[in-house]
């Protein structure tokens, strides 16, 4: 792309950031954005209202420091840096699909066309530790069936589904997908700055939002409806009635792809998105083989199909895990289940605990991880 194709086009995204739809009936009307910036405000307002005709008059504020910051940012690393456009044959077909694709499309990393098969794993920004795992051990199933895994870097699930793709990946593939909601010279949160970088090694960070831009609240919701887009499916792990990936979920079956939910425990806030999904017609599921079955991925023989709540009970097992069954648990119901004394209770719980087979929760509670 030469600088002044990049200027015509941020110039016009910069001026309808807010509305898309007034840019597209633009570019369609006179072609590309030289073409639009050619015309006075009478032809424009023949396509778009006049307010919307009369901004195109004006540089958006800081423009040219824009461009320039934009233009450096490319020419550090051309190969593993780029831009692309609704002009541009390598725009995702994908997101040319959707009501409202981005006219811009910051990428970096590895520059691969877009996978053909590839699955969006999202969910709670305070998941439990079994959702922790759960995310983690579905995205690594999902990346040793080469599968890319596609997230929004966020705390909790998203992070936990980057991380497990990253260890399921081969060498020469796009492990994961981050779409984010800040422009590309910034990491939200950044708590996962190292782990940005190892997606930037290892698959590619994509956002629609110009560089400079922050974390600002309306962003993410928006960008959910990039990582449904690019994705065949959505796994949503844990998830609160109000949490941002139903979001992504309703937009994904909006989309017309497929919808997938781990039940959890009746007694869990983190469960009860999950639990509502399920009963608007999302697909339960219990392991990654099951996802990947369903959208017809093969998953390879060398793969451990990951299960959520660990499957069943080995034999042998010590009785305080079976008590404790997979929902949160208090010390007092444990005391009441098992009959063993308080002191020699929190002992084993601790035990447990330093073997990995238990996690603390808030509130006095403890829950038996998949492993356990």
């Amino acid at each position: 792309m030469e600088r002044d194709e990049l200027a015509g086009w941020l110039r016009l995204a910069l001026t309808y950031e807010a509305n898309g739809a007034a840019a597209r009936r633009l570019l369609a009307a006179f072609g590309l954005p030289a073409n639009v910036f050619r015309q006075d405000t009478s032809a424009l307002a023949q396509v778009v209202d006049r307010g919307a005709a009369e901004a195109l008059v004006q540089e958006p504020a800081d423009f040219a420091a824009k461009l320039d910051a934009t233009w450096a940012w490319l020419d550090q690393d051309r190969e593993h840096r780029q831009v692309l456009t609704l002009g541009d044959a390598a725009y995702p077909q994908a997101l040319l699909a959707i009501e409202d694709p981005p006219l811009m499309l910051y990428r970096l990393g590895r520059l691969q066309a877009p996978p053909q098969r590839a699955l969006a794993v999202v969910g709670s920004r305070n998941p439990t530790p079994q959702g922790l795992q759960d995310a983690r051990r579905f995205a690594r199933a999902f990346a040793e069936a080469q599968v890319t895994v596609v997230s929004g870097l966020a705390m909790g699930v998203d992070g936990a589904a980057h991380e497990g793709a990253l260890e399921g990946a081969a060498v020469d593939a796009v492990a994961t997908i981050a779409v984010v909601g800040t422009g590309l010279d910034r990491v939200y949160p950044k708590q996962h700055l190292k782990l940005a970088h190892r997606i930037a090694d290892q698959g590619q960070i994509v956002s629609e939002y110009p560089l400079g831009t922050p974390p600002l609240p309306f962003n993410f919701p928006r960008r959910n409806r990039l990582i449904a887009a690019l994705s065949q499916g959505t796994l949503v792990v844990e998830a609160a009635l109000q949490s941002g990936s139903l979001i992504t979920a309703r937009l994904a079956a909006e989309q017309g792809k497929e919808v997938f939910a781990i039940p959890g425990s009746i007694h869990s806030p983190q469960s009860r998105g999950c639990h509502a999904l399920l009963r608007q017609g999302a697909k339960l599921v219990e392991s990654a083989q099951d996802v990947l079955e369903d959208l017809r991925f093969v998953l390879p023989a060398r793969s451990e199909t990951a299960t959520a709540g660990g499957g069943e009970s080995p034999e042998g097992e010590s009785p305080l895990l079976e008590a404790m069954g997979h929902a949160p648990v208090g010390l007092d119901a444990l005391i009441a289940r098992t009959g063993i004394p308080a002191p020699l209770l929190q002992a084993q719980l601790l035990e447990l605990e330093l073997a990995g087979q238990v996690a603390r929760l808030p509130g006095g509670l403890f829950q038996r991880l998949a492993s356990a």
